[in-house]
């Protein structure tokens, strides 16, 4: 190997201790500090779409700049104004026009916020992540959804313009006889809410395939590498659960708010989305639960090979100490032993080396030990 090609580097980061345990996955769950605040990266691509309704009509647009919202604030119509890519010019000229409070267009420009819901005089703020799964890496990805309801007006804000849950919902604003087309926004912001609750059960079931997968791996007891994918999993639900907790505290603060933007009679839907939150945490303590005692079988299995080895390598040595002892007396360097001069001494000697040991071997059958 020529000495350009060699990297010291890529070896030397080890005689660091930490660097021998910690991988980029935990450091990517575990690396949030709200005392730093992270750059966002400037969305390369911003879409923006409005659907504008009431029963008899609806109006669906693609804008083209953030100033052609503007016109909706007084519309007299259930607006939703959706946002996919982020930058901070034009959150803050939409947050700014619907009047807004500036925290809340600091939290929807953070990254790695903790699932919120904020109330103000003339708005509900929430926060929360969507999640996907990734099947080429076996890994949860994240993506922040940040929620306004006002006044006849749903304003989301999405950081990836390319993934969206939010298709069928807008199927239905099409349909002039759903009850999106009949209720107003807070139904509207009950819907976005329910379409992100209902995909984490997407999600979940998909990394309980992947349980499905590990466990049968672990009862084969065929893949070293068992562990591995063990850790691996326990790690992805962590992220489950450090998104569900949050949700339910959100959705809490719907059914607690007293605020004029919610009405009554839409109480009950968001009681829905609470019981299917709550499902959804109880289902990863499930998961949870399997992957301990997953680990366990797989640490008891470990333990049940080497105690396996173990027996051999005993039952062996128990087998070839009489031989060993034999063999170190009639090897002593004394005048006089016996059968040393004896024609057949040398067969009598083996013999008793084999037929001990058979002896031996039939006692450990009679008692079971292997």
């Amino acid at each position: 190997m020529k000495l350009d090609k060699l990297r010291p580097d890529k070896y030397l980061k080890y005689l660091y201790l930490p660097n021998l345990f910690a991988t980029k996955r935990t450091k990517e769950i575990l690396s949030v500090n709200p005392t730093i605040i992270p750059q966002r990266e400037e969305a390369k691509e911003v879409v923006i779409r409005v659907f504008d309704y009431n029963p008899d009509s609806l109006e669906e647009k693609k804008l083209f700049s953030v100033t052609d919202s503007f016109c909706y604030k007084t519309s007299g119509r259930t607006t939703w104004i959706n946002v996919d890519g982020l930058r901070k010019a034009d959150v803050e000229a939409i947050c700014t026009n619907f009047d807004i409070h500036p925290l809340v267009i600091e939290d929807i420009l953070s990254i790695n916020q903790r699932p919120k819901l904020d109330e103000a005089e003339n708005s509900v703020f929430c926060l929360l992540n969507m999640l996907y799964y990734n099947h080429d890496k076996d890994l949860i990805e994240q993506e922040q959804i940040s929620i306004i309801l006002a006044k006849d007006v749903v304003i989301s804000f999405q950081e990836d313009a390319h993934r969206d849950v939010f298709n069928s919902l807008r199927e239905k604003i099409k349909s002039p006889i759903s009850k999106l087309r009949q209720r107003g926004a807070d139904y509207l912001c009950y819907s976005l809410l329910d379409m992100i609750v209902d995909h984490y059960f997407v999600v979940m079931e998909k990394l309980g395939e992947r349980i499905e997968e590990v466990e049968e791996e672990v009862a084969r007891g065929n893949n070293p590498r068992a562990l591995a994918h063990i850790t691996q999993l326990r790690k992805e639900l962590i992220v489950l659960k450090r998104n569900f907790s949050p949700v339910r505290e959100v959705v809490n603060g719907f059914l607690r708010s007293e605020s004029e933007l919610l009405e009554d009679r839409h109480t009950k839907y968001y009681k829905d989305v609470y019981d299917h939150i709550v499902q959804a945490i109880d289902l990863v303590e499930n998961y949870r639960d399997i992957m301990v005692s997953m680990q366990d079988l797989h640490v008891n299995n470990v333990n049940l090979k080497m105690n396996e080895v173990m027996k051999v390598m005993a039952i062996v040595t128990c087998l070839l100490a009489p031989a060993t002892v034999i063999g170190g007396i009639f090897g002593m360097n004394f005048q006089k032993i016996p059968f040393a001069g004896n024609g057949i001494g040398f067969f009598v000697t083996v013999g008793v080396m084999l037929i001990i040991p058979t002896i031996m071997l039939y006692i450990f059958k009679r008692r079971g030990w292997f």
